[in-house]
């Protein structure tokens, strides 16, 4: 960046500098949110929930369905994988 663009940029230093901090603290929340230890006890707490009776059936199910899923993503790799499955393989 040079001086003239600096300078006329300054005015938007603030506006940039608290995007940049939303976009950590966002960053930070999503890496807390689906850590596989917080989702445990986010399940042991919705047992403990159910136990209870402070929630029904129907809402214990609908989020261990969501938490179940956050640790079933979180335990898969996220890129493409070279393996095939015995059922997809042609032979040639």
């Amino acid at each position: 960046m040079g001086i003239v663009s600096g300078l006329l940029l300054l005015p938007l230093a603030p506006v940039r500098g608290t995007a940049w901090i939303a976009d950590h603290l966002l960053q930070e929340a999503r890496r807390q949110a689906h850590d596989p230890r917080a989702v445990q006890a986010r399940l042991a707490a919705l047992n403990r929930a159910l136990d209870e009776g402070a929630i029904d059936d129907a809402a214990f199910e609908r989020e261990e369905e969501r938490l179940l899923t956050l640790l079933e993503r979180r335990g898969r790799p996220t890129g493409p994988t070279t393996t095939t499955s015995p059922a997809r393989r042609r032979h040639v």
